[in-house]
């Protein structure tokens, strides 16, 4: 017994022009067509018919008025009658008091109020069809010159029924055939104006089985074009990200790779010395101090790596803050870690929309940067002034080629390789800038060092 279908079943089974583009374009070409095919023959039948009743009824109420008009009070002679209509015209003459009486001979008609109505003076004419013999014929009521009487003819509509009989089954033929052709031009349509489509699809999904990432060819300037062109953008994008991606994970793997030797490496040393009463007590301090730096550098390597490989940061509590407060938190944050430099903070209230601990986080990166590059006993001086943090340090400084790579992922200088650091500090003062709509540059101060600036949009009141 089968279960349910599931949520993807009537998507795919079933009826058949509901898996391709291309059926439905058949679909709705052949329906569009046959619609108005159909509309078209109707009102052409309808339009035909109305006509042809309008031009008989008109044709028979002028010749029962003629003869009419030359019939005697005292009788009507029925070759006259004929002479002025069609051979096989009926012709009755009806009283006011229901009396009727046939002057061509042949079997009686059934004459009803309408008839009388004219024969009583209570209408000018009247016309309807009604059946005689098992026959349909259209009957024409006018009144003659005696009060009390009215001439009736009576014309069968077997001609007219054949010609709408034929005029039908000749407009259902056309109707067919005009579907059919409707079914091959939509074929037509479909094969010759969907083959870009087709082409494009098998472009995306040889892609998507080779992974390889190269253009899309781009013919023309119309709307399969466009999203062609949209294909190669979003490629270019997923490649650029892809090389990302793999940069990311092979500097991460260089970077990762010094730590973990030095943490191994001291823990093999660590190790032995328990098994080997030489290492002096301070010694195996010492290692111990080392693997609780490395394992710090670690922590913070492997927390930069997560910060800067997520798209969106894990919290996001924006708030109005003090620029001014966060800068002093940061500086007394660096005072602990940097003891043997001096760091002077000069601030003016400076009001942000953002996240704190992100801010805090950048100010305190471009503190650390500097006092890492001033010397013992060095000054690192921290100015805000109207949304602008500036940090000098009387660091060597920057060269002008590496003033934009400085905020790149994991650069570090030759200078840099043999202190500590992962290259990933600047990187995210960039990350959490561009995150506030700020900015961030590097340049010279006036005594040679290093001059870090962050621009943050904000205001001087809360």
């Amino acid at each position: 017994m089968t279960g349910p279908a599931g949520p993807a079943g009537p998507r795919t089974a079933g009826w058949p022009f509901r898996r391709s583009l291309a059926s439905r374009v058949i679909l709705l070409t052949t329906l569009a067509v046959g619609v108005t095919v159909a509309m078209v023959a109707v009102g052409a039948y309808f339009t035909a018919r109305v006509q042809m009743q309008d031009s008989l009824d008109d044709s028979l109420v002028e010749r029962a008025e003629s003869a009419s008009r030359v019939s005697s009070v005292s009788g009507i002679r029925v070759p006259q009658l004929w002479s002025m209509g069609a051979s096989d015209l009926r012709v009755a003459v009806v009283t006011a008091d229901r009396r009727a009486r046939v002057l061509d001979g042949g079997p009686t008609m059934e004459l009803g109020e309408p008839e009388i109505a004219v024969a009583r003076g209570d209408d000018d004419v009247s016309i309807r069809t009604v059946v005689i013999s098992s026959e349909r014929h259209r009957v024409a009521a006018v009144p003659l010159q005696a009060d009390g009487l009215a001439l009736v003819l009576a014309e069968p509509l077997s001609d007219q029924d054949r010609v709408l009989a034929r005029l039908g089954w000749v407009t259902i033929a056309f109707g067919v055939l005009g579907v059919f052709v409707a079914g091959l031009a939509g074929w037509a349509v479909a094969r010759n104006g969907l083959r870009p489509v087709r082409n494009l699809t098998t472009s995306v999904e040889e892609i998507a089985q080779t992974e390889d990432l190269r253009a899309l060819p781009v013919e023309g300037d119309d709307e399969i074009a466009r999203l062609a062109a949209a294909f190669n953008q979003m490629l270019t994008a997923l490649d650029a990200s892809r090389v990302r991606q793999r940069q990311l994970v092979a500097d991460a793997s260089h970077e990762l790779r010094t730590p973990l030797t030095s943490l191994r490496t001291n823990i093999d040393l660590l190790t032995m010395s328990l098994d080997d009463d030489r290492l002096p007590a301070q010694a195996r301090a010492d290692l111990l101090e080392d693997i609780r730096a490395q394992a710090e550098e670690l922590t913070g390597l492997i927390g930069d790596l997560t910060e800067l490989a997520r798209d969106e940061p894990a919290r996001a509590q924006v708030e109005t803050l003090d620029l001014a407060d966060i800068v002093a938190h940061a500086a007394e944050r660096v005072r602990r870690r940097a003891p043997g430099v001096v760091i002077e903070v000069f601030t003016r209230s400076w009001w942000v929309v953002g996240e704190a601990w992100a801010l805090e986080r950048a100010v305190t990166n471009l503190l650390d940067n500097a006092a890492k590059w001033s010397p013992e006993g060095g000054t690192v001086t921290a100015r805000l002034s109207d949304g602008v943090l500036t940090i000098d340090d009387q660091g060597p400084g920057i060269e002008e080629a590496d003033r934009v790579r400085i905020f790149d992922r994991f650069w570090r200088s030759d200078d840099s390789r043999t202190l500590p650091g992962s290259g990933l500090g600047l990187a995210i003062v960039r990350q959490v800038a561009d995150r506030h709509s700020g900015t961030v540059q590097a340049m010279e101060n006036s005594a040679g060092g290093a001059r870090l600036v962050l621009r943050l949009p904000g205001r001087e009141t809360e």
